[in-house]
């Protein structure tokens, strides 16, 4: 009896410690996860305004290069993931140097998103409060995915999705459930603060579908086709990485010529679609519109931005992809246009991120329940069929995903 009443008093001592660890961790995620949406939505605003603005794009990358310099150290969304297994600390410095940088890619109009800063600016937050609460090692790993899933849920409005995601990203195939209250904490407290500065979550009504072997071997078919196309968007981005730092060594030169490029792409183009993260275009594909090769060009623009150094992250930019690619292809099936749109939103946010779980939650969270089994079927057929590609090479695939077996490799 006496050990049984011990046990519950150390569960309710770390239930305290929990609550009000992972509540400053998402306060203070919440409000910096809102100032960043915020800061982000006016220098778009600006840049939209002021048309010129594109045109120091690569004076933009060179500055973002000269921070980065100043740190004297890499900084980037892998050191988080792999902080999480123990194997990096998250300096104060990755927080203001991923807010600036990130918010200069867009002022200036590079393609990237904002999950990237987003999982920077919360594991920064994280662990170093978790350093000042004296944290012992093992909790430091917790508190850095409270951290990431608080600014995430700040940003995107989809706490449920956080939560899962902080959990689910870093060991594809292992959920660290000991982080799962601390992350329901800090995510929904995030969420509650954000709303709070007056911001709104993503979310979008689509035609509800029933379940039918009509309409499941079109979604099937159709996220075969959107895992295709995550694959080749995380290989794009390999491939520029690897011969942007191959053929132009030197990093100041590299960021004005990868600016000057976009610059120019642009102008060819004739259009601003694909500057910046797109959520207009996004909006348009699940409404139905989308041009045939817009997910092609996304892929080109975010390739050559995020290899050139510009900062914010690539999950956006896959959103796009997605769903302009979703939207075209899932009419030439058969399948509504919003629909279609909305499945390959999901499947090829699950295609680079390994991530299932999350990514079901999204569709939940953004699209409502009403095509639950689709987006299941969806989520399924976009885990297997992608593979072992994943936009962060740190991720560690832990198991198959053909067979119960144990691989431990990180995602290619």
């Amino acid at each position: 009896m006496k050990e049984r009443i011990k046990k519950l008093l150390e569960y309710v001592k770390s239930l305290a410690k929990w609550i009000i660890i992972a509540g400053a961790v998402g306060a203070v995620g919440g409000a910096v996860g809102s100032l960043f949406h915020l800061s982000i939505d006016y220098v778009t605003e600006l840049r939209e305004k002021f048309l010129w603005i594109l045109y120091l794009l690569p004076v933009g990358g060179v500055i973002i290069c000269l921070l980065y310099k100043l740190s004297k150290t890499k900084l980037d969304t892998n050191r988080v993931i792999e902080s999480v297994r123990g194997e990096q600390d998250v300096p104060l410095i990755m927080a203001p140097l991923i807010f600036a940088s990130t918010v200069i890619t867009h002022f200036f109009g590079g393609s990237a998103g904002r999950e990237g800063a987003a999982l920077q600016l919360g594991g920064s937050i994280g662990y170093n409060l978790g350093r000042l609460f004296r944290l012992k090692e093992s909790d430091l790993h917790i508190i850095v995915m409270a951290g990431m899933s608080a600014v995430f849920a700040a940003l995107f409005g989809t706490p449920i999705t956080a939560i899962f995601f902080a959990l689910e990203v870093t060991s594809v195939g292992i959920m660290y459930y000991a982080g799962l209250l601390p992350c329901i904490i800090s995510a929904i407290l995030a969420s509650v603060i954000a709303k709070g500065f007056g911001l709104h979550s993503v979310k979008f009504d689509i035609v509800s579908q029933s379940l039918s072997l009509s309409n499941s071997w079109r979604v099937f078919v159709l996220t075969a086709l959107c895992a295709v196309v995550g694959i080749l968007f995380c290989l794009a981005i390999e491939k520029s990485e690897k011969y942007m730092e191959k053929y132009i060594k030197n990093n100041f030169l590299r960021a004005f010529a990868g600016g000057a490029i976009i610059v120019l792409l642009t102008l060819v183009l004739g259009t601003r679609d694909y500057n910046g993260a797109g959520m207009d275009v996004i909006t348009r594909a699940i409404n139905g519109e989308a041009d045939a090769f817009a997910f092609a060009l996304k892929i080109v623009f975010t390739a050559i931005t995020i290899s050139a150094g510009f900062k914010g992250g690539e999950i956006v930019p896959a959103f796009f992809v997605g769903s302009t690619f979703g939207c075209v292809v899932g009419g030439l099936l058969g399948l509504p246009p919003q629909l279609g749109a909305a499945i390959g939103f999901v499947a090829l946010f699950c295609s680079v991120t390994n991530c299932p779980v999350a990514s079901l939650l999204l569709a939940l969270e953004v699209f409502g329940g009403a095509n639950l089994p689709l987006f299941v079927l969806c989520c399924g057929v976009s885990y297997v069929l992608s593979g072992y590609s994943g936009l962060y090479k740190s991720q560690r695939i832990m198991y198959s995903k053909l067979e119960a077996k144990y691989v431990n490799i990180n995602a290619k």
